[in-house]
This record gives structure tokens, sequence and C-alpha cells, in this order.
């Protein structure tokens, strides 16, 4: 089976674990999905992530985090730019997500970062998805 969207595929399984209250859940890797999810475990979204072999497959296993009345660090994600309609900013144009409640994780020539990161370094990039 070929993915024509890892990073949708990776969105909506972490958005499926949610909903189904799990506490971790695995997804094949890729270094993007890696650099997202450490993203995700700095700005408090997860709790820890692993790169690990399971079978001969390399595997990203996410922890996802909850508050102490069970709810979820993560309300709602979205997917930004998509295979068929890209999305690309410059340093001034990087949205604020939910008046900066929330983060957008960006591609830049520097690397994977978030929106704040990008807008303080002065790079803009293509905007993968938003998190809050």
């Amino acid at each position: 089976m070929s993915l024509t969207d890892p990073v949708a595929d990776l969105l909506t399984r972490i958005r499926n674990a949610i909903n189904a209250r799990q506490q971790k859940l695995d997804v094949p890797t890729s270094k993007l999905k890696v650099e997202i999810a450490r993203i995700l475990k700095e700005e408090g979204y997860l709790s820890n992530f692993k790169a690990t072999e399971e079978g001969g497959h390399k595997v990203l296993r996410l922890y996802l985090k909850y508050g102490s009345n069970n709810d979820a660090a993560i309300t709602n994600l979205s997917r930004v730019s998509r295979p068929g309609c890209r999305v690309y900013v410059g340093h001034t144009e990087i949205p604020r997500v939910l008046g900066g409640l929330g983060i957008n994780i960006l591609t830049t020539p520097r690397g994977v970062m978030t929106g704040r990161q990008a807008r303080k370094s002065g790079v803009g990039g293509e905007i993968l998805c938003e998190v809050w």
C-alpha cells in the first residue's frame, strides 16, 4: 500500500487514537514524522515518542498526553498544505493559530519548526499542519 500523503495519515491516526482514548499509537516512521513528533513533544502535545523496530519494520511510537480529567492535550489537528494544494508562506505571513493558543508546523530550509520559531529566525516555508 502506497500513501500519497503520509503526513495526513499520521494526523488522522493521532486524531483516531485520541477519540478512542488510547495511551499510545504506532505509525510507520519517516524523518519528517519524527520531526513532527519532536515538535509535538516540545510543545507539550505528546508525553513522549520513540522510533523502534518491530518485525523488520521501523515504527514510530507516540505516547499521547491527557490531562487530569482525561482531556486530551490535542483538541484538533488539521492538514494545511496538501499534495494537491501546497501552501507556502514568507516569514511575515505565518498565521497565528487560535490567536497564539495553537501551533503550526512548517518545513523550512532550516528544517522542521513551529510557526513561532520560523517567525523568530526569519524564514518562511511550507505549512504542514495546525495543532491546538
